[in-house]
């Protein structure tokens, strides 16, 4: 379909056609995204492994802009495993109430703090099998510490992750281990971290949630949900 012309079709069902793309087709619009994003990257702000697992832990349901406007704080005072376990909880909730469900977080943080002094030797594992038997942490979590810290690919299926996945038509899927799956599937042997953050920019810069900006999209010819 031309762009410009308009299928009948509103936002609000523009989240999901429900139609799968070719292997072609996924690969023309990663390539596409990843020309438009060259220089994507992880936005959250840490100083080591450490710091990037605690940040991506109080990521969870808020933004990285906000989690980066607490963790000068929190790793200023407890930027260590052993500092992080020995704080006080009460402390650590009110330095990280602005990134909500701040009693559940902070006793995730602690929890996984302890776990790394007690178990790791104060170290960050770097496997997906050890990382996600810490507290708090999951494959989600994992992925991403390993794949930006360490270079080791690794699907991030995020919130956007998830919904441009299925957007794009790149998996039929609502758990993300299967998403993971499907998108290892459908790019094998590329770097999933990478791909990850791009997907990711795309969904907070262009492909919103609500009222996705299609007109602007550079794969909107491509996309199986486009209004255009």
């Amino acid at each position: 379909m031309p762009i410009g012309k308009k299928k009948n079709k509103s936002v609000s069902q523009s989240a999901s056609s429900g139609k799968l793309v070719s292997g072609e087709q996924a690969q023309e619009m990663i390539d596409r995204l990843c020309q438009t994003y060259p220089e994507s990257e992880c936005e959250l702000t840490f100083g080591d492994d450490f710091q990037l697992l605690i940040a991506v832990i109080l990521s969870a349901q808020c933004t990285d802009v906000m989690v980066n406007k607490v963790t000068p704080v929190l790793f200023s005072r407890f930027g260590t495993p052993q500092a992080l376990a020995a704080a006080s909880l009460d402390e650590i909730k009110e330095i990280i109430r602005p990134t909500g469900f701040f009693n559940a977080k902070a006793q995730n943080i602690q929890s996984c703090a302890i776990a790394l002094v007690e178990r790791f030797a104060c170290k960050v594992p770097r496997t997906v099998p050890e990382l996600i038997s810490l507290p708090g942490v999951g494959r989600k979590t994992a992925n991403a510490v390993l794949g930006v810290a360490h270079g080791v690919p690794g699907w991030t299926v995020d919130t956007h992750v998830s919904r441009l996945s299925a957007r794009l038509g790149l998996s039929a899927a609502e758990d993300p281990n299967k998403i993971e799956l499907d998108l290892q599937s459908r790019f094998p042997g590329q770097d999933w971290s990478k791909l990850s953050i791009t997907i990711i920019w795309h969904g907070r810069r262009c492909c919103y949630a609500r009222n996705p900006n299609c007109p602007g999209c550079p794969i909107n010819h491509l996309c199986p949900s486009s209004l255009m």
